[in-house]
């Protein structure tokens, strides 16, 4: 739900400055409040809310301004593509940046945005947000107990493992996949460096989402295995590319299309930890069509607005089982006639699926704990 609220000192229900209101609905506001600031602008404060994704929608003239995309955020500066291709430097309205948010970020790459172009030099090369439109496509992370918006404006999500240097981590998988589940974004898992091990050895892996309906490609920058199959997958899509340091998420890309040059780095043998080559999410446009963000690799990605009893509802495999048990409550770790228990011992659940669901039950209940 966004509240629109305009700059000529009224909102949409017609509130005071200063005034505070108890706003119902499905929302779950408990309380907010109209302010003004140094620039006379009026705009809502969230005192405390439920919903973690609410929006403040700002009127803002927009005969005035240019549309756009955010292509990079760095720092203060955000990069934006305007509709004719131009891009703009552009800095955050403070109005934008002054509003009650839980978001570390309030412009992400991804991002459509209204912005006003301020004319240097003869030309218009900067420009302001001054408004941030609804968002859909997003992947967030927690971060230090706040959202951590990675980007947004997607439609499919590649997951990038590498089957070795660094090693294979599933459990890492299983994150991203409830990520993608709870923002509708079609998934694709991606393994990367195929050509360091032998293929079988991931056949019961590669089965086991395979059967849940996961599209898993076995890739190899090195070799080209699979980068055709690869490139059509990415066709004419608004991808996010997602996966911790150095399994090759650059390099893929370079590989799919060489003209993006983006710099890759090396894997350390020791620690089995990539390095930072990409440090900021980047909106980039392929060649053969469509769009695709390069994001920093992430070594810990914490969940984000999911409670313990809402995990089983993102593991595909669970929900046949889930209403089969003898408590509806059953939170299927340590209750007794749990149908997902039983699944696991009779062979028809994957035992380190399971495993992996019972780790992030306990991880979220001890982050609310």
């Amino acid at each position: 739900m966004y509240f629109a609220v305009h700059e000529d000192g009224a909102s949409d229900q017609d509130w005071q400055a200063g005034t505070a209101y108890s706003i119902s609905g499905d929302d779950h506001i408990n309380m907010a409040s109209l302010a003004c600031n140094s620039d006379g602008d009026l705009f809502a404060v969230i005192k405390s809310s439920k919903q973690t994704d609410l929006n403040v929608l700002l009127d803002v003239d927009e005969a005035a301004c240019l549309r756009g995309r955010v292509l990079s955020v760095l720092g203060l500066i955000s990069r934006v593509e305007a509709e004719d291709g131009a891009v703009y430097h552009c800095a955050t309205r403070r109005l934008l940046k002054t509003l009650a948010t839980d978001q570390r970020h309030v412009v992400v790459a991804g991002d459509q945005v209204l912005f006003r172009a301020v004319k240097t030099s003869e030309e218009f090369d900067e420009g302001v947000i001054v408004r941030v439109e609804p968002r859909h496509g997003v992947i967030s992370r927690e971060s230090r107990r706040r959202r951590h918006i990675i980007v947004s404006g997607v439609d499919q999500l590649l997951i990038v493992t590498s089957a070795a240097q660094p090693y294979l981590k599933p459990n890492l998988i299983d994150r991203f996949l409830i990520t993608a589940e709870k923002s509708r974004i079609r998934p694709v898992i991606c393994i990367n460096k195929i050509d360091l091990i032998d293929p079988v050895s991931l056949q019961p892996l590669v089965g086991v989402y395979s059967q849940m309906g996961y599209k898993v490609l076995l890739l190899s920058a090195e070799s080209g295995f699979g980068m055709e199959r690869l490139r059509r997958v990415m066709q004419d899509r608004e991808s996010a590319v997602a996966g911790q340091s150095g399994v090759g998420k650059s390099t893929l890309l370079n590989a799919v299309d060489p003209g993006l040059d983006l710099r890759i780095g090396e894997v350390s043998q020791d620690t089995q930890k990539g390095r930072h080559t990409t440090t900021t999410s980047r909106l980039l446009k392929l060649s053969f069509g469509g769009y695709v963000v390069d994001t920093p690799g992430i070594r810990q990605f914490q969940l984000w607005d999911v409670i313990p009893k809402e995990v089983a509802g993102y593991f595909r495999d669970l929900r046949p089982f889930e209403s089969q048990c003898r408590f509806p409550n059953c939170t299927h770790t340590h209750e007794e006639d749990c149908a997902v228990k039983n699944a696991v011992a009779d062979d028809l659940l994957d035992e380190r699926r399971y495993t992996s669901y019972c780790q992030l039950v306990e991880e979220e209940e001890g982050g609310r704990g």
